[in-house]
């Protein structure tokens, strides 16, 4: 096949990018990708296992497989649409000007991905190679070899910083206005000077020291007063955790996303929301993804498969104790806390022992989630049946896995691309309320 064309870019994924997300190869228009051979080998160490990584790499070698039907490859292999380039497994990294390995002094599978651009480089002189990896260091190493490196930029947020807050606040509002408000509980849009308002979009109007939370409501057209409500005898401390608790409690609205550092409430207001309208469904889950601790894989933790997750899990089960000693061992809540984890009307586990899993009728609460990847959060939805809520909480800036950031983690982009929608809505939670020594932990170190 005649790759003659200058114009057209040679890519190069490793591993980083492939386990991020197995359907990369097709993110590059007309350009073509290459695969080190290198890479396959790495990702053959990840086909078993029920961690995303697994996933991901069983994914990708079945879609090699299908694209290679009638192929060797050895041969640039059509990635099955005009508008796309083609795809090879690159074997040689024989003969090359410049040897990683060599350079670096060790003989690491990172260098034979250097090795292998360097031969696309020195076969293809004409042609732009690009090294394209979610790994900081191999990046760095690259362009110390005069390599041109990129992180893998699909679904990347360009503008973090102009992230939805979900939260208007108004200032000189008409005091009439406020008042009326207050006496009929809702408002035209037009009426407080609102053109387009977002759905379920929250607001907090201001005239001096009168002000009134309030929301839009997507199915009356309206801006609906908010009062401050109790859920399992939490109650929310400021305007923000009144409309991520309305949020979460709200019927209407089936995909909620809290976002804020550590302390804000995210993961309390979301479980005390849920044990609230528990009635409503069949179960409640509870799960965050697990980030194994210094990038080491769980089965280093002594004990059973059990032992082994507890410490991934205790922070869940520490706000379910919080919830449950707001009640007295005399409550009927305190008791039925217990009976619903006994029961698995209450479920906390890791995220990876969901996958697979039917969510119908499941209020399902996805903790940690800015460390997923915007895969794993979209297959998380597509999963939802009739009657399921899906509640992301997280800190977009507090990235425990090394292949993710503030723009590319499933938190941000979800938080980006679903804005606006009826069914959805989204609370940034700007004030810690855990304690004064938190605070003071968030805002100075």
């Amino acid at each position: 096949m005649s790759l003659s064309n200058s114009n057209r870019k040679i890519f190069v994924l490793d591993t980083s990018v492939i386990i991020h997300n197995h359907s990369s190869i097709f993110s590059f228009e007309e350009h073509d990708v290459a695969i080190p051979i290198t890479v396959l080998e790495e990702l053959d160490q990840f086909k078993k296992g029920n961690d995303t990584k697994n996933f991901e790499a069983r994914e990708f070698t079945r879609i090699l497989d299908n694209l290679s039907m009638g192929y060797t490859l050895q041969d640039w292999i059509p990635l099955q649409r005009e508008d796309l380039g083609n795809l090879r497994v690159i074997f040689d990294n024989d003969h090359i000007s410049v040897d990683a390995c060599k350079v670096f002094g060790a003989n690491k599978a990172d260098h034979r991905i250097l090795n292998a651009v360097t031969w696309l480089k020195d076969r293809y002189p004409e042609r732009q190679v690009i090294l394209v990896s979610k790994d900081i260091n191999l990046r760095i190493k690259a362009k110390s070899l005069e390599m041109v490196a990129e992180d893998y930029e699909t679904g990347k947020i360009k503008n973090i910083e102009n992230l939805s807050s979900g939260i208007t606040e108004i200032d000189e509002v008409d005091r009439d206005i406020i008042s009326l408000l207050y006496e009929k509980n809702e408002l035209e849009a037009s009426e407080i000077g609102l053109e387009s308002p977002i759905p379920n979009h929250y607001y907090i109007l201001k005239n001096g020291s009168s002000s009134v939370l309030a929301y839009f409501n997507p199915i009356t057209n309206m801006v609906e007063r908010l009062e401050k409500r109790s859920a399992h005898r939490i109650t929310p401390r400021s305007a923000e955790q009144i409309f991520a608790l309305h949020a979460i409690m709200n019927p209407n609205i089936k995909l909620v996303t809290i976002q804020g550092v550590a302390g804000t409430g995210k993961t309390l207001l979301a479980l005390a929301g849920a044990l609230e309208q528990k009635r409503f469904f069949k179960q409640v889950f509870l799960a965050r993804p697990i980030v194994p601790l210094s990038n080491k894989d769980i089965g280093f933790l002594p004990g059973d498969i059990k032992s082994k997750l507890n410490p991934y899990m205790e922070p869940l089960f520490d706000n379910l104790k919080f919830i449950r000693n707001m009640f007295s061992e005399k409550d009927r809540e305190w008791h039925s806390i217990q009976e619903d984890l006994e029961n698995e009307k209450l479920l906390i586990q890791p995220l990876a022992y969901i996958r697979g899993r039917s969510l119908s009728d499941i209020c399902f609460i996805v903790d940690e989630a800015q460390n997923l990847t915007p895969h794993e959060v979209k297959t998380i939805i597509t999963r939802a049946g009739e009657n399921t809520k899906i509640i992301f909480t997280g800190d977009v800036f507090q990235i425990d896995t090394p292949y993710l950031d503030a723009q590319s983690n499933g938190l941000s982009y979800l938080i980006d691309k679903i804005k606006h929608h009826p069914i959805y809505a989204h609370v940034k939670l700007v004030k810690g309320e855990r304690s004064e020594l938190a605070n003071l932990a968030n805002e100075m170190l």
